[in-house]
C-alpha cells in the first residue's frame, strides 16, 4: 500500500492500487468506496443504521494535499448513519467499521464531493481519501430519558410510519439476558400494544418504523415490564429487555384533523375506558398514553354547540385529573403539577386539581405551596377531611423545617461566635507580644543609657 507521499495522480491508478489491497464496500460492488483497514477494531460490533457515531478523520486529494481535518480542530466529529448528514461513502464505510478501527477509503466522485466539486477545496469530479477512526458509537435514543434505544439493523421502505391507531403486523423476538422469551408474529393496534402483553417501548417505536423495517430495541424496565415483571414471560421486576421488531406492514388510522368532532368524542369516550382499565390494574405508563390521547384529539376543539362544549370540557377535565393521578403514582410530581394546572385553568375551583396539586407540592417540600391548596379545597368544600389531615401534615412539616433551620442557624451564629471569640483572643495575645516587646526594647535602652551616665 502507497504512502501519502507515493500517491498516484489519477483516480483508475488509485482504484487499482486499492483494490489489490483493500476490500470494495459498495452494495452493488462497482468500487465507487475501497476501504483499507490500517488498524483493527477491539472487537466485532459494528454501527447500525440510525446509530449515533464519533470519529476522527483527515481528508486529502490524491495528490496529497489535505483539505479538510478533525484532528486539526482539536474535535470529533459526530453524525447518525443513514440521516443523509455526511457523504454517502461515508455512510457505506462507517457501517463496515468495527470500534477503534483506523481505515482509509477511496472515494470515487459519485460518492463524495460529485461533479461539481467543492468550490475552493475539492476540485470537479475528484476521487478523494478518506482516514477514518472510528472512536465510539451508540444507538439512537427515541426517549429523552434513553430508555428507548433503537438500532436498525435493516432499512424500511418508503416515507410513511404508523400513526396512533394504526394496526401494524410485525414478527417480535424479545429476550432478557441470553435468553429468548418471546417469539411470535402478531397483529396489534399502536398504543394499545399492552393488550397483547407487548412492552410500551415496543409500542412508542412504531410511529418511528418504516415498512420492512428490522430494528433491535433496548429497553430499561419502564418501557419494558417495569416493577410488576411478566409472569407469563417469566420476567423478574425492573429487567432491562431487548426486543427485535420487524415491521411487515401497517394501515394508518385516521388522523386527528381527518375526524369530526363526534367521532373524537365516541373515541375518547372508548380510550378513557380502557385508560381506566388500565389504571386499575397498575399500568400507569399504559394509562397515560390512553389519557394523552384524549387530550391531543380535543385540545384544539371547541365544538358546534353548548352540548358538545361542555362535552369536550369534561374529557378534557378528565383525563387531565387522571394523568395527574397517574403521575402521582409514579412520583414524577412535576408532570402531575403540570396537569392540575391545566384543570384549574378551566375550573378555577376543582376540588380535584387543587388537592393532587397540594399532595405533589408536599412531595416536593414546597409546604406553604401545599397548603395553600389545600385550604383552598376546603373553601371550596369544608367537609372534605383529607385536606384536613394534610393540612396538619403541612403544619408539622413546616414546624418541624423551621426546627431544623433554626438549629442550622444557631449552629451557625455560635461558630461564627466561636470564630470571633478566638480572633479576639489572638488578637490580644498579638497586642500583648507587640506591648511587650515595645517595653523590653525601652527597658533595653533605658539600661544602655543608665550605663554611659555611669561611665
Amino acid at each position: 500500500m502507497p504512502s501519502d507521499q507515493d500517491l498516484p495522480m489519477d483516480g483508475q491508478s488509485a482504484t487499482t492500487i486499492f483494490a489489490a489491497n483493500g476490500i470494495d464496500v459498495t452494495p452493488n460492488k462497482d468500487q465507487g468506496v475501497i476501504k483499507v483497514v490500517r488498524r483493527q477494531g477491539i472487537d466485532g460490533d459494528r454501527p447500525m443504521i440510525g446509530d449515533k457515531v464519533t470519529v476522527h478523520y483527515t481528508g486529502k486529494l490524491l495528490t496529497g494535499k489535505m483539505f479538510d481535518c478533525s484532528r486539526n480542530r482539536k474535535e470529533a466529529f459526530c453524525f447518525s448513519v443513514g440521516k443523509g448528514q455526511v457523504l454517502k461513502a461515508w455512510e457505506i464505510g462507517v457501517l463496515s467499521m468495527q470500534r477503534g478501527e483506523v481505515c482509509t477509503l477511496l472515494c470515487k466522485p459519485q460518492y463524495a464531493y460529485g461533479i461539481a466539486g467543492n468550490p475552493d477545496k475539492i476540485p470537479p469530479n475528484s476521487t478523494v481519501l478518506f482516514e477514518i477512526e472510528l472512536l465510539k458509537f451508540e444507538g439512537e435514543m427515541l426517549t429523552n430519558d434513553g430508555g428507548i434505544v433503537r438500532r436498525i439493523k435493516v432499512k424500511g421502505d418508503g416515507y410513511t410510519h404508523p400513526n396512533d391507531g394504526a394496526t401494524v403486523d410485525v414478527h417480535l423476538e424479545g429476550s432478557c439476558g441470553n435468553r429468548l422469551f418471546d417469539c411470535r408474529d402478531v397483529s396489534f393496534t399502536v398504543s394499545e400494544a399492552e393488550d397483547k402483553d407487548i412492552p410500551l417501548g415496543v409500542d412508542r417505536a412504531m410511529d418511528k418504523m418504516q415498512r420492512g423495517e428490522c430494528c433491535i430495541l433496548y429497553l430499561k424496565p419502564k418501557y419494558a415490564f417495569g416493577s410488576e415483571g411478566k409472569a407469563q414471560f417469566k420476567i423478574g421486576p425492573d429487567k432491562d429487555i431487548v426486543y427485535e421488531v420487524t415491521l411487515k406492514n401497517f394501515q394508518r388510522a385516521k388522523e386527528s384533523w381527518e375526524m369530526d368532532v363526534h367521532e373524537k368524542l365516541t373515541l375518547a369516550a372508548e380510550v378513557k375506558h380502557k385508560g381506566n382499565q388500565y389504571f386499575k390494574a397498575g399500568r400507569y405508563q399504559q394509562a397515560i398514553v390512553q389519557y394523552q390521547r384524549i387530550i391531543f384529539w380535543l385540545e384544539m376543539e371547541c365544538g358546534t354547540g353548548r352540548e358538545q362544549f361542555k362535552k369536550i370540557k369534561d374529557f378534557s377535565l378528565k383525563a387531565h385529573l387522571n394523568l395527574a393521578l397517574c403521575f402521582l403514582r409514579l412520583k414524577e410530581f412535576s408532570q402531575a403539577i403540570e396537569n392540575c394546572n391545566k384543570v384549574i385553568e378551566l375550573d378555577v375551583c376543582n376540588e380535584k386539581a387543587l388537592y393532587r396539586r397540594g399532595e405533589a407540592r408536599l412531595f416536593c417540600n414546597e409546604f406553604s405551596l401545599a397548603l395553600a391548596d389545600f385550604q383552598q379545597v376546603l373553601q371550596v368544600n369544608s367537609s372534605n377531611r383529607a385536606a384536613r389531615a394534610q393540612i396538619s401534615i403541612c403544619h408539622s412539616k413546616m414546624k418541624a423545617c423551621h426546627e431544623r433551620d433554626k438549629k442550622t442557624y444557631s449552629n451557625m451564629f455560635q461558630k461564627f461566635a466561636e470564630h470571633d471569640a478566638k480572633d479576639e483572643k489572638t488578637k490580644r495575645r498579638w497586642d500583648e507580644s507587640v506591648r511587650s516587646s515595645i517595653n523590653n526594647k525601652v527597658n533595653i535602652k533605658r539600661r544602655r543609657r543608665s550605663q554611659d551616665w555611669s561611665s
